[in-house]
């Protein structure tokens, strides 16, 4: 499969983002069968026999639903290169042959040659001119642009300068993050020159996503006004709700110091993405909690309209 398959095969060019502990093979089917690219990241499985129980179901599932089903995507942590459990994502990978995988935190060269020796795509996490250097050096399929607004780890660099720099020195496939909520959003990115959408709040949001009844409930009544970029949580720049840190029991605005580089010095007992909750800049934009098909074909609506 190639990105200009990859295309035809979308009801609208969207990717459903892997979000960390929201992300499930719910969310993942639900996406696929309605026409977008649906993925899930490694780590949300606490075992790898929960990981292999997930791939089987995904493989067979997307197997009934036949060739109307989009491309499904796994999502892998390559920093994790040197642990036993990278080791068997890998040989996962290997068995289940994912049409693509989406490399994040590290270079990702190693897996792209091993999963193109299959004929899968790989789409890589980027936010600065320097990783895209380092990633197209590497052989990626397509670069993931987190730009400023994009929820989870985010980028701060602005869409609009962002992506036609990308272009001058990219020719694989683009996929645009930030704050996309809606489907006119999604044809702004082409217009730009991405692709595809990377859209991963919006989808959090739907009755497939792993995510708590208060977290959803919380993703619609917060306003891109609560949405908090910060180092603080995670140890590395992310968007989080205001209401989420409030709910913790933290002041948003006088989140503890860093107690060392990258490593934040909260309350033993709360913890970044589990306790405190993240979303994009796009948040503002979300009034309901529909399953997948319904969003999509809201998207495909607004689409079509905005073109």
């Amino acid at each position: 499969m190639d990105v200009a398959e990859l295309k035809r095969r979308l009801t609208i060019p969207v990717v459903a983002a892997p979000m960390f502990l929201v992300s499930g093979p719910d969310l993942l089917i639900a996406c696929c069968k309605a026409g977008v690219v649906g993925s899930l990241t490694a780590e949300n499985a606490r075992s790898i026999e929960e990981l292999t129980a997930w791939l089987e179901r995904i493989a067979r599932e997307l197997a009934g639903a036949g060739a109307t089903a989009a491309p499904w995507a796994l999502n892998i942590i390559v920093r994790k290169a040197a642990t036993a459990r990278f080791a068997d994502e890998l040989t996962l990978i290997d068995r289940f042959e994912p049409p693509i995988v989406i490399t994040s935190f590290g270079p990702p060269g190693a897996v792209a040659k091993r999963v193109h020796g299959y004929g899968g795509l790989v789409f890589h996490d980027v936010a600065t001119m320097r990783h895209v250097e380092k990633a197209a050096e590497a052989g990626v399929d397509g670069l993931i642009l987190l730009t400023a607004g994009a929820g989870g780890h985010t980028g701060t660099a602005n869409p609009f300068a962002f992506v036609p720099q990308v272009r001058n020195v990219f020719d694989g496939a683009i996929l645009l993050a930030g704050g996309i909520s809606n489907g006119r959003a999604v044809r702004a990115a082409e217009v730009l020159g991405a692709d595809f959408a990377y859209m991963g709040t919006r989808f959090a949001a739907t009755v497939e996503s792993m995510a708590s009844a208060a977290y959803k409930a919380l993703l619609v009544s917060q306003q891109l006004a609560d949405v908090l970029t910060t180092d603080r949580i995670s140890g590395v720049a992310a968007t989080f709700l205001r209401g989420s840190i409030a709910s913790a029991g933290l002041d948003p605005d006088r989140l503890p110091e860093l107690s060392a580089p990258r490593t934040p010095a909260l309350p033993e007992e709360l913890r970044a993405w589990r306790d405190l909750w993240s979303a994009g800049h796009g948040v503002g934009l979300i009034h309901d909690i529909p399953p997948v098909a319904d969003l999509v074909a809201r998207l495909r609506l607004e689409y079509d309209a905005a073109r």
